[in-house]
């Protein structure tokens, strides 16, 4: 499972989620704390992407996400890499709040 684009990283990671392991769509090092507490809400997660800013092999995505009953907007960073599929470097869950 590897996003061509910044655009495809959300709905991946959403599909990887409900599948119970999105660790192949972060760069090593990069999955946040939060992660296993959302994997162990059991619940389905959605995602709505509302933007992206992608300059060279970096880009910017701000996701509108829920988890059972918990929501969030999310700002992340993604990088292409070597491969030329798109990762998750920074991912920040709350990060409008």
């Amino acid at each position: 499972m590897i996003a061509r684009t910044p655009d495809e990283l959300p709905a991946l990671f959403a599909e990887a989620f409900n599948a119970g392991d999105p660790s192949a769509l972060y760069e090593p090092g990069a999955e946040p704390d939060e992660l296993a507490g959302h994997l162990a809400l059991g619940a389905p997660m959605t995602v709505r992407l509302r933007k992206v800013v992608a300059r060279g092999d970096l880009a910017l995505l701000v996701v509108d996400w829920r988890v059972g009953d918990e929501t969030g907007t999310a700002t992340d960073v993604a990088r292409r890499g070597p491969d030329g599929g798109w990762r998750y470097v920074i991912d920040n869950p709350s990060g409008v709040a």
